[in-house]
């Protein structure tokens, strides 16, 4: 398969190449693109130098079976289109498509079947949303979900290298607020984005939007109250969940357990530090919530992985597959 990488450079780009070689993909080309002052830099794939090329109309128009987009809205919506006119498939895991009614917002997890006979771009969704998404689309198959509400506490590099960098430098003792509102070292921000009329944050209303669209269930109620938090990689969840039917927890815990890309701890829980390089969500603490037709439940996952590089490469996947290419 001939693949490209749009904002190869960056974090999440850099784990797209990551998870390439751990999916162990047919790859028979894979070009690298980002602004000008990466160029030329330098990035390993199956222990392979690849040099990183000019991102410009023309390397777009180039033809690819996929183009992987890791490069922020704006860059998505200038040249994701061009990419989308010579090649197969384009993902995009910046949030400018994702709300688009004609582009399909993947978890193949969850709602693979968009990608049958499909070709253009294809939106990723947003890092939390897929982590906990997952579970619920189990828990929604087996009792109808009605409502969510979710607080998350989501790690400094879900801002980019700069989000870690800044972490890092205040540690150190600097005083410098850097892209956030307020220090973030020893402290937490309930601030993700920045406020809208209604009082959400904007990672607030991704999550609202993106879970209803994903689920496709307009009707789902869903707040969220979303928090960044002085970790280094990986989001947490605690999810409050209401459903049409009552609930049989041991039901409940063999249905996460069995579904893909999930693992469940039935007498312990996970915490991002422990998370390593899992691809995995990652839920425990099942319990009924107010009744026996609610749950809460504890839900953790790699921000860069499931949350954005590794859902990006299985939605790659899935389409490879239902098109003969795997």
């Amino acid at each position: 398969m001939k693949i490209a990488i749009v904002g190869a450079t960056g974090e999440v780009g850099r784990m797209m190449i990551k998870c390439l070689e751990e999916f162990e993909l047919p790859v028979s080309s894979l070009e690298l693109f980002a602004s000008r002052r990466s160029v030329g830099n330098q990035l390993f794939f199956n222990d392979r130098a690849h040099t990183v090329q000019l991102l410009d109309n023309a390397a777009m128009l180039r033809h690819q079976d996929y183009v992987l987009f890791s490069a922020g809205a704006g860059v998505a919506r200038s040249y994701a289109p061009l990419a989308a006119e010579a090649s197969e498939l384009v993902i995009d895991n910046s949030s400018a498509f994702r709300r688009d009614e004609n582009i399909p917002l993947v978890v193949p997890e969850v709602n693979g079947d968009l990608l049958s006979g499909y070709s253009g771009i294809v939106a990723n969704p947003n890092c939390s949303t897929i982590q906990i998404i997952i579970p619920l689309a189990v828990l929604d198959k087996l009792y109808g979900l009605k409502k969510v509400i979710v607080s998350t506490y989501q790690s400094v590099s879900g801002s980019g290298n700069s989000g870690i960098q800044i972490l890092n430098m205040q540690r150190r003792g600097s005083s410098e607020k850097g892209i956030y509102p307020e220090i973030i070292d020893l402290n937490v921000i309930p601030q993700i984005g920045g406020f809208l009329d209604d009082g959400y944050s904007q990672e607030e209303d991704k999550m609202h939007q993106e879970a209803r669209k994903i689920l496709r269930h307009e009707e789902i109620e869903i707040s969220c109250t979303c928090v960044r938090v002085p970790v280094i990689y990986g989001h947490s969840a605690s999810v409050y969940a209401e459903f049409e039917r009552e609930i049989e927890l041991s039901d409940a815990e063999f249905a996460l357990a069995a579904a893909e890309s999930s693992v469940f701890y039935p007498n312990t829980y996970m915490t991002p530090l422990e998370l390593g390089s899992s691809n995995d969500t990652h839920s425990s603490r099942l319990r009924y919530g107010v009744d026996r037709k609610s749950l809460c439940f504890w839900n953790v996952g790699h921000n860069v992985r499931i949350g954005a590089a590794a859902n990006a490469v299985r939605i790659l996947k899935r389409h490879a597959s239902d098109t003969g290419r795997l």
